[in-house]
């Protein structure tokens, strides 16, 4: 089993933390007021922060980062209109992340589920809740999609990294559709294979 380390102590780091846990996983919550020395890296790192707070996670944690996969999950969303994403339209959250933190191997993934999907592993209670999974590194892929074995959760490789675009996309509608109370944060998008 793994060591995972989550920053964010939100309702999405819980949710997946949880995930991780059910399948046997260790992990290790990271808050904005943990001291640095107190943090332990394990084998996989995921981002459950906002995108924003992302570069200097990416930063104060470069050397410890080294080798690591990362998990992003962030949705760039501009959260004061949610009309639009912050970033470029031909790039993604995950582009502009793997630019940053070269000596890794990036995963995007969580992005399209909701934390209450998470938690009851169900979208719309109905439903099995699927992960899509993107990276250029198969291996890093195969090893979060294994140490997700037995959470109970669907796990899909959904491509290279560039599909990260289209995932953040679908984020994003999910978001907004639930911001507009036009579904609910209970709901979201399901994926039948």
């Amino acid at each position: 089993m793994m060591n995972v380390t989550i920053f964010g102590k939100g309702n999405m780091g819980q949710a997946i933390g949880k995930n991780f846990e059910d399948a046997g996983n260790t992990v290790h919550y990271v808050g904005s007021a943990t001291p640095k020395n107190e943090v332990t890296i394990g084998e996989i790192v995921v981002l459950a922060v906002p995108y924003p707070a992302v570069s200097s996670i990416l930063a104060n944690f470069a050397e410890e980062l080294k080798g690591k996969i990362i998990v992003d999950i962030t949705n760039p969303v501009n959260f004061d209109t949610f009309d639009d994403l912050v970033v470029p339209a031909d790039s993604s959250a995950a582009a502009e992340i793997a630019k940053q933190a070269t000596d890794s191997k990036l995963v995007k993934g969580f992005n399209t589920t909701f934390a209450a999907t998470l938690a009851t592993k169900k979208v719309a209670g109905q439903h099995q809740t699927t992960v899509l999974l993107a990276s250029d590194d198969q291996e890093a892929k195969k090893i979060v999609t294994e140490a997700l074995a037995g959470s109970d959760l669907a796990v899909l490789d959904a491509g290279s990294l560039k599909r990260a675009r289209e995932l953040e996309a679908m984020g994003f509608l999910q978001i907004s559709l639930a911001a507009a109370e036009k579904i609910s944060w209970t709901g979201g998008f399901g994926v039948f294979h």
